[in-house]
């Protein structure tokens, strides 16, 4: 691909729009980067702490039940889960951070695993970063957030299960979790709200990657267009030169 996926998408703000899912296809479970698909197609990762409601969520926005299995049982997904949508675009579902079941070493292999992708898996348009409305800010939620912006992940926030609590106690918590982090930030990410029970924020999250799309084949036509400017960085430079502008933190827990 010719042009940076996580430059463009650094620089968009969110509208909604109309989106379907006419397909979606299951690729693969990769056990770490290498083992992922080639990177041909733009790539959306949801991640959150474990039994946030991720798949339930992915199953929510693919209209398919039963696409990425669903458990009660933290740390189920232990693999890079992907889906190719709409034969355009792929939604990654990543291994929930905060529990994984099996020995020390297992543990250990798996953060890598899916630290690797982020870090480095040039495809990678967003991240949605799951967090549970009905609860206060978690510090292990908190430690994830600063691990993506200190490694310049792009990403929004996604509270799930709205339709678990009250209106009042998912906007308490949502403004306690932004007040937290505030500081690390001249523009905070967009924040959604979800249920994948009742299928509140189903349209918005996908009017989110309708967006991106839009903006990378944009891109895409432009970098065709001969010039007689200076030709473009790789999409690699780019996202090297993407990460040396990392925000200084200030942890507030």
């Amino acid at each position: 691909m010719g042009v940076s996926i996580r430059w463009i998408c650094a620089t968009l703000a969110y509208g909604f729009s109309i989106v379907n899912i006419s397909s979606a296809i299951f690729d693969c479970s990769a056990p770490d980067l290498d083992s992922c698909p080639d990177e041909s197609l733009p790539e959306f990762a949801f991640i959150g702490r474990s039994n946030v409601g991720k798949s339930s969520l992915l199953n929510m926005l693919a209209g398919e039940q039963g696409l990425a299995r669903v458990s009660p049982t933290p740390g189920f997904t232990k693999l890079i889960n992907l889906f190719t949508m709409n034969k355009r675009w792929r939604l990654v579902d990543l291994p929930g951070y905060g529990f994984a079941q099996g020995a020390r070493k297992d543990r250990a292999r798996f953060n890598q695993s899916v630290n690797h992708y982020l870090e480095n898996r040039t495809n990678l348009c967003l991240v949605f970063a799951l967090i549970e409305s009905g609860l206060a800010p978690q510090a292990i939620d908190l430690e994830f957030v600063e691990w993506l912006v200190r490694h310049a992940v792009p990403f929004v926030f996604v509270f799930t299960k709205t339709d678990k609590v009250s209106a009042a106690t998912a906007q308490s918590n949502i403004a306690a979790f932004t007040d937290r982090i505030s500081a690390w930030f001249e523009k905070p990410p967009a924040v959604f709200t979800c249920s994948a029970t009742t299928r509140q924020g189903r349209q918005e999250l996908l009017g989110v990657i309708d967006e991106q799309m839009t903006a990378i084949d944009t891109a895409s036509i432009r970098a065709r267009v001969p010039t007689q400017s200076p030709p473009n960085p790789s999409l690699q430079a780019r996202v090297r030169d993407n990460r040396k502008r990392r925000p200084d933190l200030n942890r507030p827990w």
